[in-house]
């Protein structure tokens, strides 16, 4: 897995329109309420990226333009604007101001606009864009919810049933756990285990998964170890939800790795996706297992990739993989100094 990612804007954007009116009433309960959520809401993605774009005001954040309809019959734009960005953007308010005259201008309709800030910065806290000249003055205001906020209200998190209590406390833990990634194992399998205990269907499950997954994002040893967790958390409710859904999709993958170095010849690359494949599947792989793995050629990876997607155990692989002519494969000759040299490992 990356331990990187470059788009924190997508989760957002995803988890916003899996779970809309959860999002509302999360985070703006008053308008819920005068919501008629009878009758159908819109996303209008596009036609915010025409505004966007002759806005001028350089790339989108996590934005959202939904019409929804009050009770009284009346349609309102709504304007989410979600904000992740580490620290302070010196135009925000001015943005926010642009955003608003525009969607106006093209829909002549109420507007309502929400900034949601997932930065770290307390005193970064923008609500309103002001001009004044020569008696002439304007003042745009708008709602900001700094998640930060939310740390003090923990334990109402915890009690909440709504899908985006779990989003604050994934975004708050990721945030929390900057440079502390065994913390942040535990939190993120806590999250999980939260999800079943408070009796989520499997797709909301999955869901939110995928969202407190793409922020909590962990070195490949920590990551390998969460999965074990998971899987054996999993098997002792009897609810291989994620488990089964992910591990496919990790397989795919490595098994794509595979196939492509096979097309190419490369011994290397087959059997690096091999190992990979290997130890996503049944853990740690011995090193005697790797090192007769790596001294196969690419025929013999090739018929042996049906066993490895298919085997109950690590075991039953092994049998499969022809023995060495050497019985010790870590040992090489003796140097004449008297110390051994290692074998080096492909990488």
């Amino acid at each position: 897995m990356p331990q990187t990612r470059t788009d924190q804007d997508s989760p957002w954007k995803m988890i916003i329109e899996q779970y809309f009116p959860d999002f509302v009433a999360f985070f703006m309960p008053e308008l819920y309420a005068k919501i008629d959520w009878r009758k159908s809401y819109t996303f209008l993605d596009k036609e915010l990226q025409k505004i966007v774009r002759e806005a001028k005001l350089g790339r989108r954040y996590a934005d959202k333009l939904v019409s929804v309809y009050l009770k009284r019959g009346q349609p309102v734009l709504l304007l989410l604007h979600v904000e992740i960005q580490a620290g302070r953007e010196a135009i925000f308010e001015y943005r926010m101001y642009r955003y608003y005259v525009g969607i106006h201008e093209r829909y002549d309709c109420p507007v309502a606009s929400l900034a949601i800030l997932c930065d770290n910065n307390a005193q970064w806290r923008p609500h309103q864009y002001q001009q004044d000249h020569f008696g002439t003055h304007l003042s745009f205001e708008f709602p900001c919810i700094k998640l930060i906020d939310y740390r003090s209200q923990w334990s109402e998190l915890e009690a909440s049933p709504n899908p985006f209590a779990s989003v604050v406390m994934a975004q708050l833990k990721t945030l929390d756990t900057q440079r502390r990634k065994t913390e942040r194992k535990d939190w993120k399998f806590w999250l999980i285990r939260r999800l079943y205990e408070q009796g989520y269907e499997q797709q909301d499950i999955l869901n939110l998964f995928h969202f407190v997954d793409w922020l909590m994002i962990l070195p490949e040893p920590l990551n390998a170890l969460f999965w074990r967790e998971m899987q054996a958390y999993e098997q002792e409710r009897q609810m291989p939800y994620i488990t089964s859904v992910e591990q496919i999709g990790i397989e795919k993958g490595l098994e794509q790795g595979l196939e492509q170095g096979l097309e190419q010849g490369s011994q290397r690359q087959a059997a690096r996706s091999l190992l990979l494949l290997l130890e996503h599947r049944f853990g740690e792989v011995p090193s005697e297992v790797q090192q007769r793995l790596q001294l196969l050629d690419v025929a013999q990876l090739e018929a042996l990739l049906p066993s490895v997607l298919e085997a109950d155990s690590l075991a039953a692989i092994a049998a499969q993989i022809p023995p060495t002519t050497s019985p010790d494969l870590a040992a090489e000759p003796t140097p004449k100094n008297g110390k051994a040299k290692g074998r080096k490992r492909q990488p």
